[in-house]
């Protein structure tokens, strides 16, 4: 007997959790194990998760959540994939971690390169943050340059050298740099609103042949979603090579997600690096980063540029990645991804216009974002505009209508091929009602 939207309210519940929460904040900073999952944006009780599949979540106290963070990107097949356990089944059999070289390695190697236009090799780490610190080390090393170009609002990990207007969690708690991090470490860190070429180019005029390279998110999902405006990422690309200048891509959240091949498949923008995470990893630890031959020969031990890894390439990981990565081949993944957060984003737009508040909001493939302000939003300055204390009111009316987003304006959501037609239009008609709720 299906359950209405008023009886599942009705007993919601977050007894267990708030118990658990108040348990963990006397064993870990804030109670959490990374800042965002703390709520500090949206108020409310934290909530701790018991189980996934497909594309739901339940909690330990027993409430049922369709699920578009999908542990923030990694889950694009949907949670706990049969055909994905049964091969990790397999694996660990054999060993959890070998501390040596396997052959699963090779295979997700192969099909990264294969897949991802600007990949010629690939190192294989164990997080975005990782691989971020590996790509900057690299482009310094290849170029002999030491300063770095990245757009305010865009995240790539927590290394000192990037927490400088980073956006996402940094944005949620409202800090704009994080203590503790050396004057000298983000020294040579040059920034620019994303989407303003002339911006960039001024950077590069006032420091002349210091620029290694400039990092980005093509689509920035770090301060909530924010695609590039048609020409920027051509006249970056340009920029670069008329400077000698490097071009990084930080696809740890587009990798794989708005096509095969990436953002750079989708924009026909092909950088000289690139840095993959989440989605190569189906779920377990992983990071990576790649490019040229010609600059990856650089890394040890091919090369000087030193960088290494306890759990890298560890048989788990690359397992999950291997079978994820076969799912998404199989012919109309994207196509489906497209479908179904195209109706899911409109659906949520019309039901705020009719309710009377203003937003606006977009998607590619299976990335999407909207925001609590008329728009449209081309960068950080522009995503600040929202309401947010709309959009917290609205995050927690939909926990109680069944409905998990991403606890902060400042994230981009995402969708996965377990998501079905119902999912999506449950998530609609939960959305109006909050909407007119607020």
């Amino acid at each position: 007997m299906a359950v209405s939207l008023d009886e599942k309210k009705k007993n919601f519940t977050l007894e267990k959790s708030e118990e658990a929460f108040n348990a963990a904040k006397n064993l870990m900073p804030g109670g959490v194990n990374s800042p965002v999952r703390a709520f500090k944006s949206v108020g409310g009780q934290p909530i701790l998760m018991d189980s996934v599949k497909g594309s739901h979540m339940w909690d330990i106290d027993g409430n049922e959540y369709i699920d578009y963070v999908g542990s923030w990107g990694p889950a694009i097949i949907g949670h706990a994939d049969d055909e994905v356990l049964a091969a990790l089944a397999e694996t660990m059999k054999k060993g959890t971690s070998f501390g040596a070289p396997c052959l699963l390695e090779n295979i997700l190697a192969e099909m990264v390169i294969s897949a991802v236009p600007s990949i010629e090799m690939v190192r294989f780490v164990n997080s975005g943050t990782e691989a971020c610190m590996g790509v900057l080390r690299l482009a310094r090393a290849f170029t002999g340059k030491e300063k770095i170009i990245k757009f305010e609002g865009c995240y790539h990990g927590h290394a000192d050298p990037f927490l400088v207007k980073a956006g996402s969690g940094v944005a949620t708690l409202g800090l704009p740099d994080s203590p503790g991090v050396p004057k000298a470490a983000t020294f040579e860190t040059l920034t620019a609103p994303f989407n303003d070429i002339s911006a960039v180019e001024k950077l590069f005029e006032t420091n002349k042949e210091e620029i290694c390279a400039i990092i980005l998110e093509p689509v920035v999902g770090n301060s909530g979603f924010i695609a590039p405006k048609p020409g920027f990422l051509d006249a970056i690309r340009k920029i670069t090579k008329e400077n000698d200048a490097l071009l990084i891509f930080d696809e740890v959240m587009t990798g794989f997600r708005l096509s095969y091949g990436g953002a750079q498949e989708y924009f026909g923008i092909t950088p000289d690096l690139t840095t993959l995470g989440k989605i190569i990893g189906g779920g377990l630890p992983v990071g990576a980063y790649g490019g040229r031959r010609e600059i990856m020969e650089m890394v040890a031990p091919a090369g000087p540029m030193y960088q290494a890894g306890t759990l890298s390439g560890n048989p788990l990981a690359m397992t999950a990645g291997i079978h994820t990565l076969k799912r998404l081949q199989q012919p109309g993944s994207y196509k489906y991804l497209d479908k179904i957060t195209g109706e899911l984003v409109q659906g949520i737009l019309d039901a705020g216009k009719k309710t009377g508040h203003a937003m606006c909001g977009g998607y590619i493939s299976g990335m999407f974002g909207f925001f609590f302000t008329e728009g449209p939003v081309y960068n950080y300055e522009d995503a600040k505009k929202s309401d947010t204390a709309k959009f917290a009111r609205f995050y927690r009316g939909m926990l109680e209508e069944g409905v998990y987003f991403a606890p902060s304006q400042f994230e981009a959501g995402f969708t996965s091929l377990a998501h079905t037609s119902e999912d999506i239009q449950k998530t609609i008609a939960a959305a109006e009602k909050v909407l007119r709720q607020i």
